[in-house]
């Protein structure tokens, strides 16, 4: 019965997993977290000045994980995602313990770097003409949302053993973000204005860091990523780097009806050539569960809703304030990203309060969204009004926000003008006659109900209904009791 069924994405885990599940948005621009020093080694229990008598026990493989996660209950016996564990995770994990990467070229010295050297040397490393022939292949995991996708990456991801300490589990946006930043500071660095290309110093130096890549939810939307990926994919594995990657689909349907989708193409081919192509569903959706529902969503716009609100920032500003250090409210604090300087026009150094105008009327990228998670841990947004076809730019700002705070697992509180699953909604008694059959579709994939979240004909193409959907089905998620009791913790 449905109402059995345990989410597996958003699990206890057991006490000898180290907490790493969110790590993904918190790992790429500042620096990647060494998440194996989450295991006691010799030189730290010997440094230790305290007898330690309970140490962690080391991490199982997956299969061995996966079973003792079931025995516990913690998971709900799947055969077909047991059988990916066994056939696709464990192997991969089991070639990877006898996998040893090549080296990777340190940087080139530039202490020496002159107008002549730079003149007559190029500085961009020699790139292996082919990855190595003992390199396990990579893993390409999809499914639609609710097969267990990020479980079963969190699963593999903390059952590297110690020694695997160049590791890197990233969602694939926040990678994104990093490797564009990386690009222009190349393109400085090298003196390649002149058309150069900086991707393989990038994706060098990225090697370098972490030969095990772990991504989850890989799409392309976006056309400058779209240009790069092969490139940057072809490099990576030429320099021994060896990928999980997580995706709600199959490679042939990545960045369809994109521009320029035919230069895009050969990444596909590579992904298909490169990766174990591996369908996830099984017909059972891991999210759809019924869950008690926390009180951070307010509306309609009244005077009584909007002192909750305040008394909520209040109360909290203080909490964050009564430390021994002083942290009161702020307005207007800077915060740069990418270089440039946004404001917030209310913060202390861990809750923010914004209105919708002041969140999303202004020209604010993922990444700056991305960089308000991260900072804030709470935040408020006011005065959200239900939108329409007019405002079809802030809608789409506002998803970008809402899957920004999904990523950093943010405790977000609204005060809107219709329930927020609706702000999106047409004015209609019902909405069915308004939902195409491929909006249903996702819709039906999502678990939303068009009762809840009405239909909306503001969003047209293949990949907007889909993030359309996708963002009321996290907002469903990020209203559950279970995410107000662990969301906002820094």
């Amino acid at each position: 019965m449905r109402s059995t069924v345990v989410r597996l994405h958003r699990l206890r885990r057991p006490r000898r997993w180290p907490v790493v599940q969110h790590l993904a948005s918190q790992s790429t621009v500042a620096g990647t977290p060494n998440i194996a020093s989450a295991y006691p080694t010799p030189a730290k229990l010997a440094a230790s000045s305290t007898p330690t008598h309970h140490h962690p026990s080391p991490p199982l493989p997956p299969l061995q994980e996966y079973d003792a996660l079931v025995a516990a209950r913690t998971l709900r016996s799947d055969p077909h995602q047991r059988r990916i564990v066994e056939q696709h995770l464990q192997s991969f994990y089991t070639s990877l313990l006898s996998y040893s990467p090549p080296p990777v070229p340190p940087p080139p010295s530039t202490s020496a770097s002159t107008l002549f050297s730079r003149l007559f040397t190029r500085s961009t490393p020699s790139l292996p003409e082919e990855p190595p022939k003992n390199a396990p292949k990579g893993l390409y995991l999809y499914g639609d949302v609710g097969t267990g996708k990020t479980m079963l990456m969190d699963l593999f991801y903390l059952s590297l053993p110690p020694s695997i300490t160049r590791k890197r589990r990233v969602h694939f946006h926040a990678f994104m973000i990093d490797v564009h930043k990386r690009v222009h500071a190349a393109r400085a660095a090298m003196g390649m204005q002149d058309g150069g290309d900086p991707i393989a110093p990038v994706a060098r130096d990225l090697a370098r860091e972490a030969y095990v890549l772990c991504f989850d939810e890989f799409q392309v939307t976006d056309i400058a990523d779209a240009m790069i990926l092969r490139r940057l994919f072809e490099s990576l594995l030429r320099y021994g780097v060896v990928m999980v990657i997580t995706s709600n689909r199959h490679p042939d349907d990545l960045y369809k009806n994109g521009i320029q989708r035919s230069s895009f193409i050969p990444a596909i081919e590579l992904l298909k050539s490169q990766f174990q192509v591996t369908d996830l569903d099984s017909g059972t959706d891991y999210r759809r569960i019924p869950r008690a529902l926390s009180h951070v969503y307010y509306s309609p716009l009244t005077p009584e809703n909007r002192a909750e609100i305040d008394k909520i920032f209040h109360s909290l500003a203080t909490s964050s304030s009564s430390s021994s250090s002083a942290d009161p409210v702020v307005a207007n604090r800077p915060l740069t990203t990418f270089g440039r300087t946004i404001y917030i026009p209310l913060s202390t150094s861990r809750v923010a309060k914004f209105t919708f105008e002041e969140l999303c009327a202004r020209p604010l990228s993922a990444a700056d969204y991305l960089e308000i998670t991260r900072t804030f841990g709470t935040i408020f947004v006011t005065d959200v009004p239900k939108l329409d076809i007019g405002r079809k730019d802030v809608a789409r700002r506002f998803i970008t926000f809402i899957d920004a705070c999904y990523e950093s697992k943010t405790k977000l509180f609204i005060l809107s003008e219709v329930p927020i699953f609706q702000i999106f909604s047409d004015n209609c008694a019902s909405g069915k006659e308004l939902i195409s059959d491929h909006m249903r579709s996702v819709m039906d994939d999502l678990g939303l109900s068009p009762e809840v979240v009405g239909a909306s004909s503001m969003f047209t193409g293949e990949e907007e209904i889909f993030a359309f959907a996708r963002a009321c089905s996290r907002l469903v998620q990020m209203g559950s009791k279970e995410w107000a009791e662990t969301a906002g913790r820094s």
